[in-house]
């Protein structure tokens, strides 16, 4: 992945090195070398692209400062598509008045509307919009959101108020995305109801499916079957090439002057990318087609193919279209399974034989295929899934021909069978058949829970070995040298070993006091490791009214690349729905030992959500302590831990900010004070107790607002660092700035979690250390910030 070079440029010089090491494997000194240059001339690329996407995206942040009501003037640039009720494309604006601010443009942004019409790329038009800077979550042990936002090519998102269609666009991508408009139609019009959002999977490439179909084919490893993938592209173009052969080879006066099997090959190169464009050009399929068109390319020149290169043409494609393509999930997946197939599958076949009946042949052949493309995607997939389950493989041997044999070529029948309405119909009820069996299947694999295997979240180092390992074993099979594939396989098998040990101890340090300020947007979220390995979540955050769950997209995945599997207490800082959404998610997936609640929530009410949590912990038997038993100074595994509030219960006739948790957490000399969303009121209060209140980590109360923080409360704390969690979005201006004034009056440095993403604070007892996940920390980046700053 050169375009790693960004965030750890010793796996540049690591990739660099398998290059050269290919020379072993048999590849030439020429292209070794060109090898090398290509991947370090990639990783310079990509550099300069996420430095010139991040500098836009923080002076459009800057410039528009929160959500802004828009006029804009705007170019539709992608396809639409559609998720229940909403249309979502990106477009590029020009001439935007945001409550009076203006710029001329041009911006890109991701919008989004439930009722808009008919919209094409390249139409024009006007329209008032609500827009910000998109949300994302920048936290250090996860994969960095940057170079997705440079994919996307987007610095602003929102919803559209109103639109106008100006010009028509007149240009073939227009018409490819009318003629979708039109298929989704036909589909919502024809199929049963259970099945249109499986069949518009599978023709459009879009992604309408309930969260539980959704979870259902994840975990049953058959998402590949609703998805436009390379198998899915090849069956179809070469489909259709089928179609064209038959009838030319009619035309005498064609046939007898010309080869038709080039000129078919000539038509196919054109039209495997049209049809990736119309299949959504998902990443996978914009692979296919690229190899495809370069196998037909050769066939129409009158030279036999070789899949190799053809694999390898589609690769560079890849690379020379998207500087950011190592980090598309669906092409390196494409790419893995296909690697796969080509090496390991047909290892396996040529090893295993065909001996026994036809019915075993297939079985043993759709089995093997599965096995060969899924082993080199397990490393992608548990970037994407907290567990694996080996009955998607019994599930792909059953549904995989009813997918690809019967439910694929019926969809994509239906789509060329409107003359004719009947035989529409009946195509599309025998299609939706098909389509519900593999449903049912889907769903019942995914119940087969005692045949998942949990898998860790790979670190960069490991991904990296992974690669080099991964690509060694293939080449050396691909020349058929089984022992030294083996021993090389068995020497990254050792080293992988010792990274995930090194990584387990990474995520459980011993003598240190260390707490993450967790990147959850306009919420809240604290993850502290204590002294003797116990682990500390106070908080989960929660986005009300959005379907963004912090807790599967943040927490659970930070949980696993800390190789954590128990919470052993757990604090809600007060019952509101910014602190506590995003904890249903760990409670459901995590052992928690303890909560510490205020008691507040169930007392007065606090939601449905509310009482769910409750509920899900009592289940699993989590003991929930209150602050009457909390109260005061405990040594929890090797820290100190004051509970200072709300004692020694919660107040009646305050609201929940002042009633929040307030703790203070020290070990050795040094100390933490986190306040959950402490205003003025708990503040006073805490003044008026006495007693130390002095820390060198401020977890800033209730997100920067100007209702918290008072001057007397900071000079009490005199914090060297003060953290603030608030999102890009809020709309409620946070943080204040008579907030950042007191805490610049006081000499804290403050670390806002939108500007520098999740910040990482920790302690031997003496000594302390910070760490901002934003940070870019090496010399390439550096020179290409410096660049772009010096040409303004």
């Amino acid at each position: 992945a050169y375009a790693s070079t960004a965030f750890w440029p010793a796996l540049v010089a690591f990739g660099v090195v398998l290059a050269m090491l290919a020379r072993f494997a048999g590849a030439s000194r020429a292209c070794c070398l060109m090898a090398s240059a290509a991947f370090l001339v990639g990783g310079a690329r990509a550099t300069l692209c996420l430095a010139l996407h991040e500098q836009q995206q923080a002076d459009v942040r800057d410039w528009i400062s929160g959500p802004k009501r828009c006029a804009a003037s705007g170019v539709v640039q992608t396809s639409p598509a559609i998720t229940g009720d909403t249309l979502g494309f990106t477009a590029q604006l020009t001439d935007l008045d945001c409550e009076g601010k203006k710029r001329s443009g041009p911006l890109s942004a991701r919008l989004y509307g439930s009722e808009l019409g008919s919209v094409a790329r390249g139409d024009r038009f006007f329209a008032l919009l609500q827009l910000a800077v998109p949300q994302v979550f920048h936290n250090g042990e996860l994969q960095d959101p940057g170079p997705s936002q440079v994919r996307q090519g987007v610095v602003l998102s929102g919803s559209v108020l109103s639109l106008e269609t100006t010009e028509r666009g007149a240009v073939l991508s227009s018409g490819i995305d009318r003629l979708r408009a039109h298929a989704r139609e036909r589909i919502d019009a024809t199929f049963s109801p259970a099945a249109v959002g499986m069949a518009e999977a599978l023709v459009l490439g879009t992604g309408d499916l309930s969260d539980d179909d959704a979870e259902a084919f994840r975990q049953s490893g058959l998402a590949h079957l609703l998805a436009v993938s390379g198998t899915h592209l090849v069956f179809a173009v070469l489909g259709l090439l089928r179609f064209v052969r038959f009838y030319l080879l009619r035309v005498q006066a064609l046939s007898l002057r010309v080869e038709v099997e080039r000129v078919v090959a000539a038509i196919g190169v054109g039209l495997a990318p049209l049809y990736a464009d119309f299949a959504g050009g998902s990443g996978s399929a914009w692979r296919a087609a690229w190899m495809l068109s370069a196998a037909l390319l050769v066939k129409a020149l009158g030279r036999k193919p070789l899949i190799g290169r053809a694999l390898a043409a589609s690769i560079l494609m890849g690379v020379l279209f998207d500087a950011m393509v190592a980090y598309d999930i669906s092409f390196l997946l494409s790419l893995a399974a296909t690697a796969g197939l080509l090496t390991l599958g047909k290892r396996w076949n040529e090893y295993l034989g065909s001996a026994g009946s036809r019915v075993v042949q297939f079985l043993q052949t759709a089995a093997l295929a599965t096995l060969s493309s899924m082993v080199p995607c397990i490393p992608l997939l548990a970037l994407l899934s907290p567990d694996l389950s080996w009955a998607s493989i019994g599930a792909n041997v059953i549904a995989a021909p009813l997918g690809e044999a019967v439910a694929l070529p019926l969809c994509l029948l239906h789509g060329i069978a409107e003359f004719f309405r009947p035989l529409e119909l009946g195509i599309a009820r025998v299609a939706s058949g098909a389509l519900i069996v593999i449903d049912q299947i889907a769903h019942a694999s995914a119940e087969v829970k005692w045949m998942r295997t949990s898998v860790p979240l790979p670190s960069a180092w490991q991904l990296a070995l992974l690669v080099a390992g991964g690509t060694g074993a293939f080449v050396l099979l691909a020349r058929a040298k089984y022992r030294p594939a083996l021993c090389f396989a068995c020497a990254a098998v050792m080293v992988l070993g010792g990274l995930e040990w090194a990584q387990r101890l990474y995520g459980t340090p011993h003598d240190l006091l260390r707490i993450t300020a967790v990147d959850v947007g306009q919420g809240d979220s604290t993850l502290i490791d204590l002294p003797r390995g116990q682990l500390m979540l106070i908080d989960g955050g929660g986005i009300v009214g959005s379907t963004i769950d912090p807790g599967r997209r943040v927490l659970e995945p930070l949980l696993r690349a800390r190789r954590r599997e128990r919470i052993d207490v757990m604090v809600l800082s007060h019952p509101h729905p910014d602190h506590f959404l995003g904890l249903l998610r760990i409670a459901q997936r995590f052992k928690v030992t303890e909560l510490w609640d205020t008691g507040q929530g169930e007392a007065k009410g606090a939601g449905p959500q509310y009482a769910q949590l409750l509920a899900s912990l009592r289940q699993q038997g989590t003991r929930i302590r209150r602050p009457n038993e909390l109260c005061g100074s405990r040594l929890v595994s090797g820290a100190t831990i004051q509970v200072l509030a709300p004692c020694p219960h919660f107040t009646e006739g305050r609201g929940a900010n002042d009633n929040s948790f307030v703790l203070r957490i020290s070990y050795g000399a040094l100390s933490a004070l986190l306040v959950g969303d402490a205003e003025h009121a708990e503040e006073q209060e805490l003044l008026e107790r006495g007693g130390n209140l002095e820390a060198r980590f401020l977890k800033v109360g209730h997100h920067g607002s100007r209702t918290s923080s008072s001057p007397e409360f900071l000079a009490a704390v005199a914090p060297k660092y003060a953290s603030i969690s608030c999102g890009v979005r809020n709309s409620f201006g946070h943080p204040h700035a008579v907030t950042l004034d007191h805490l610049h009056a006081q000499g804290a440095q403050i670390l806002r979690l939108d500007r520098t993403g999740s910040v990482q604070w920790q302690t031997d007892g003496v000594d302390e250390a910070l760490q901002a996940s934003s940070l870019r920390e090496n010399p390439l980046w550096r020179a290409a910030t410096s660049l772009l700053s010096a040409g303004g």
